[in-house]
């Protein structure tokens, strides 16, 4: 009799904590869902990674719903308002598209948006040397010194940085910076972000003579003057100013003795240019 006592009580027992448990759980399924409370709104962003110039296309864009009391401004909420725009500062994926951050809708895509009012894109071709061996990267800033023999004089041969801190706003085809930041990158031409006066300073360098990039420090924005050297400063053997001859003056005996012989020289031809160097004695 007591094991069936305790039987009973067991059943009992258990059929009890079967019916409260299955009556909340009925409870908690018959309560009304509760909504969000926070309004949101849909903002366009970024579906992946997006370079300088890159063009919108539909599948570049996305819609999400952004909390409204935090929609960045001039967010868009329609991807038809962004589509065909260029970038013109890098996008990551999920982060909104900003006005600030494209081009107008006529602008197109590519470079040319990418120029600032009242500056130009000038390349100018490169190699190894010239681009610092391949550290000239879009968004570096370089100074400009050209080499340049104004007579056909080798004396006359001189150097001078013509233009100081000037942006690299494209290498090669690149107007990013790659992946790997400090890896050089050969390229041909650089191009460099300068204003009218500036284009013809670096046109005229290049034509004339040779130019060589010098990379800068981008938080150095100090531009010094510098006066240019030549072949005998550098040497350490500037000559001596001459004075300007008076009109109608013959020279004297004593300045024709005065005066040393010229040093033999000879004619040197390169490509389309003939300089005279003095020839060494040993």
């Amino acid at each position: 009799m007591a094991r069936i006592r305790v039987f009973i009580v067991l059943v009992l027992a258990i059929a009890a904590g079967g019916t409260f448990a299955l009556a909340t759980y009925r409870y908690i399924q018959n309560l009304p869902a509760q909504s969000s409370s926070i309004p949101t709104r849909p903002v366009v962003v970024a579906a992946a990674d997006l370079d300088v110039g890159a063009e919108l296309r539909p599948e570049d864009v996305r819609l999400v719903e952004w909390p409204a009391g935090a929609v960045p401004q001039n967010a868009f909420d329609a991807a038809q308002e962004v589509i065909g725009r260029g970038v013109i500062f890098p996008l990551v994926r999920d982060e909104p598209i900003l006005a600030s951050k494209l081009a107008a809708k006529e602008a197109g895509a590519g470079l040319p948006p990418i120029i600032p009012p009242g500056l130009r894109a000038l390349s100018v071709r490169v190699n190894d040397v010239i681009g610092v061996a391949g550290y000239v990267l879009p968004g570096t800033r370089v100074d400009v010194v050209a080499t340049v023999n104004p007579t056909q004089n080798q004396t006359d041969v001189t150097s001078k940085v013509v233009l100081t801190n000037v942006q690299v706003l494209a290498a090669g085809t690149r107007i990013e910076r790659d992946g790997d930041q400090g890896r050089p990158v050969s390229v041909s031409v650089v191009t460099l972000l300068v204003d009218p006066t500036e284009a013809e300073r670096l046109t005229l360098a290049s034509t004339e003579g040779k130019i060589q990039l010098a990379l800068r420090n981008p938080l150095d924005k100090e531009a010094p003057a510098t006066p240019g050297i030549r072949p005998a400063a550098l040497l350490g053997a500037a000559p001596a100013a001459r004075r300007p001859a008076q009109v109608g003056a013959r020279p004297t005996a004593a300045s024709a003795a005065a005066a040393p012989p010229p040093p033999p020289t000879i004619e040197i031809i390169r490509g389309d240019k003939r300089v005279q160097e003095p020839l060494r004695q040993e």
